[in-house]
């Protein structure tokens, strides 16, 4: 008689639970055979995950794109030089003024010119550069974190296959030597062969439970690899079991925290949103507005002939340029006003977020704490299922209880376990959403 200990029959697998907790992964890239081995814990697959996983990478480039937009915003208002080199040939022509003609002689010119310009268009143009900085800094640390969770997932999906196959590899050798025993019943003539045939076919079934779950760990594996990323050859070794990793007295700490909605991502990203809005509002009116230009030219001339010319092209020239638009038939008025409905607008949606995200923090407490309840209460009934198996089975061996029993007592386990993983996830799940939430 095989005894099980509370530990392993905590742990069974549902496949119907891995179908709604990992999302369907592409696996049609070009396979690279590959002998590595990684075997990392929680946090070093997290770690592995932020140091390799594309979609990081390509939040850390948006802020190297915002940067780029922000010097571009402040290199508009430096200093610009241009410089311009001319060859004129007038082919002989002399300008005639009636007692006396000027040569026109070939001549090649240079000038250099420095300008600078100032507007109030170009002042909040780097305010909006900045604020788009912001966004792209707190969308990297929102994409960290949903891949680190993703990662935590399925690293306990995979623990909770792995164990879930174990067991189940224990169950079917327990029904295969009741079936053993019920077969030689049945040789000597004591026992019918239909109470073989029935545990024979529980074992069956078992079997492809089996085979499913080996499936269901392998479409694990691959979405962690390709979360990872990393090679699809790579063999992945978990360090780490469920009891060090399943803390129920942490997750009911997390049930009485406080909600900071300055600490959470979603929200400082609408609130930078709503400052980017009216920020829009003065963008659109100085757009409008006067703009200043200061310049600087130097010319010089080189003439291909020695004869008499005049030359009226000055050397050095100072000058300033202000441009006032004054009348525009309402086109400013009505794009301002755009402008500032659609700031209201996100004012609304600011508004009506910060009191979602209140009562999703009182629903995620809600289901957290309803979770830990239920995952207490299928504990339970996966310790009683499994005395109710062991006890039909001691009788099974003295003749006392029948195969349907065995049956019966042997589905009522498999179903306790597989409703306590459920249970289990389902908490997991609800402590994830919580710490999101709360940028835990």
């Amino acid at each position: 008689m095989i005894k099980y200990t509370l530990k392993k029959a905590a742990v069974v697998t549902a496949l119907a639970i891995f179908s709604f907790l990992i999302p369907p992964v592409s696996l049609a890239q070009p396979s690279r055979p590959s002998q590595e081995r990684l075997a990392l814990t929680l946090q070093q697959a997290q770690e592995y995950a932020l140091q390799h996983n594309k979609t990081i990478e390509n939040a850390s480039i948006d802020i190297l794109k915002a940067q780029a937009a922000k010097w571009q915003s402040i290199t508009s208002m430096l200093p610009q030089v241009s410089a311009s080199v001319d060859y004129s040939n007038y082919f002989g022509y002399k300008m005639d003024l009636g007692t006396f003609s000027i040569s026109m002689p070939p001549y090649a010119s240079m000038g250099l010119t420095t300008a600078v310009g100032f507007s109030g268009a170009s002042i909040v143009g780097l305010q909006v550069a900045e604020i788009s900085k912001k966004m792209a800094d707190i969308s990297l640390h929102k994409t960290e974190q949903e891949i680190c969770d993703q990662v935590r997932v399925l690293y306990y999906s995979a623990l909770v296959t792995e164990e879930s196959i174990s067991l189940l590899e224990k169950n079917l050798e327990s029904l295969d030597r009741l079936h053993g025993m019920s077969q030689k019943s049945v040789d000597v003539g004591v026992a019918e062969q239909t109470s073989a045939d029935q545990i024979l076919v529980q074992a069956d079934a078992m079997r492809n439970s089996i085979a499913s779950t080996r499936r269901s760990l392998e479409m694990v594996y691959n979405s962690m690899r390709l979360l990872l990323n990393i090679d699809p050859g790579t063999e992945i070794t978990l360090l780490q079991d469920l009891d060090n990793l399943v803390n129920a007295e942490s997750a009911a700490e997390l049930a009485n925290e406080e909600f900071d909605l300055e600490r959470n991502y979603d929200f400082r990203l609408l609130k930078e949103s709503t400052e980017l809005a009216r920020k829009q509002i003065a963008l659109t009116g100085w757009s409008n507005g006067p703009t200043l230009r200061v310049y600087h030219q130097h010319n010089a001339k080189h003439y291909f002939s020695d004869e008499m010319r005049m030359d009226m092209t000055p050397p050095n020239m100072l000058g300033a340029q202000l441009n006032i638009p004054l009348f525009t038939s309402g086109k400013t008025y009505f794009t301002i006003r755009d402008a500032r409905l659609a700031y209201r607008k996100q004012l609304n949606t600011l508004e009506t977020t910060a009191l979602s995200l209140r009562v999703q923090h009182r629903q995620l407490v809600y289901n957290l704490k309803s979770a830990l309840e239920r995952c207490q209460t299928q504990r339970q009934s996966v310790e009683v299922a499994q005395r109710v198996f062991d006890n039909i089975a001691r009788k099974f061996e003295h003749g006392v209880a029948s195969a349907m029993d065995v049956t019966n007592s042997g589905t009522s386990l498999i179903s306790a376990q597989s409703s306590y993983v459920q249970a289990l996830m389902e908490m997991v799940n609800a402590q994830i959403s919580l710490e999101q939430l709360l940028n835990r």
